[in-house]
């Protein structure tokens, strides 16, 4: 074995004597076998993040589809509904069309970028209020335990053993309003289109699919709160008299925040598929004016073999996206939980 070669006294002493303010207790510090500086939890996660290679080129390239899909002109200077009336119809990629032109002679490139911002901003909102809402109800089964657990736990199952794809469908196609019941006031009836949105609408979106991506969430900071509740440090802040709010919000839920951030991730990348799954079966956003890449996938569906253009640039997109959406979860999962990093050779 290869031996460790520590300073010896005259080099730590000489380190003393050198007169640079802090050489003498990091000399000290080294010849005892300890770092200097104490790393805080957050610099230790950023350190093993980066060791993550595929996370950081996801980010990065994350960071560039964004800036590109909110700040299209960077790109193209074609609006997504200009037609270019010098050019031609279902054109392929070109100087002046990197992605070719549709059957209306629109840009294609200007299309899946600001189509792209429905899409992000579906999959952020869904991703939020989703993990906002699980965390709350994952939190507060899992605290108080007992009847409560069970009965929140079985709501959960509930909504878990619904088919989701049918019941959005489902929802997607109920009419705005329903027949008034006989005996409910005219002046209380409040419509479906006040409560979700209008059908085909980017906010009815959003909170269908809000109503259905909390369970995954719920289930898992639930048996978090339910490791962490009888630990020692939950008894003192318990024997000093913090309320079961303050335990909650202030001891518990932030020890939860890997898990968390972790599922957030993964819930932006499952809320965009989602989303181009309903779009590309004709119950998602529907607007003759507004591209998402889930409605320019089922315009150009049957085209592949014709104009391959048009399937291929909104279809990588979101291959792309929710790829490096996955592999920025799986970095922040090593790196904010070291315990369930892959062993690696």
């Amino acid at each position: 074995m290869a031996r460790t070669e520590l300073p010896t006294s005259g080099e730590v002493e000489g380190a003393a004597g050198s007169g640079e303010p802090g050489e003498s207790a990091d000399a000290i510090a080294i010849a005892e076998g300890l770092t200097a500086k104490p790393l805080s939890p957050s610099l230790l996660a950023w350190r093993r993040f980066r060791r993550h290679r595929l996370a950081m080129v996801s980010a990065v390239a994350l960071l560039l589809i964004a800036l590109f899909v909110f700040v299209p002109g960077l790109l193209t200077n074609f609006d997504q509904n200009q037609r270019d009336t010098a050019g031609t119809r279902n054109d392929g990629p070109s100087w002046a069309h990197p992605l070719g032109t549709d059957d209306l002679r629109r840009d294609v490139l200007a299309r899946v970028l600001i189509g792209g911002q429905v899409s992000l901003k579906v999959g952020i909102a869904v991703a939020l209020i989703s993990i906002v809402v699980g965390a709350l109800v994952g939190a507060f089964a899992g605290y108080r335990g007992g009847l409560v657990d069970s009965a929140m736990m079985r709501v959960t199952d509930l909504f878990l053993a619904i088919p989701l794809l049918v019941i959005l469908i489902v929802l997607t196609n109920l009419p705005a309003r329903h027949p008034r019941p006989k005996l409910w006031p005219t002046d209380i009836r409040v419509p479906l289109e006040t409560l979700m949105g209008s059908k085909g609408s980017v906010r009815l979106i959003v909170t269908l699919l809000a109503l259905f991506f909390w369970m995954q969430t719920a289930r898992i900071v639930r048996g978090v709160i339910l490791s962490l509740k009888e630990k020692e440090f939950v008894e003192a802040a318990r024997a000093l008299g913090a309320s079961d709010t303050r335990i909650l919000l202030r001891h518990l839920l932030p020890n939860c925040i890997g898990p968390i951030v972790v599922n957030m991730t993964l819930s932006v990348a499952a809320a965009i598929l989602t989303e181009s799954t309903l779009s590309f079966l004709g119950y998602g956003v529907q607007s003759a004016t507004q591209a998402t890449w889930g409605n320019l996938l089922s315009a150009a569906k049957g085209q592949l073999a014709i104009h391959a253009h048009l399937v291929l640039a909104p279809g990588i997109t979101v291959v792309l996206t929710v790829l490096c959406v996955n592999y920025l979860g799986d970095g922040l999962r090593d790196a904010l939980d070291p315990k369930q990093q892959r062993t690696r050779a």
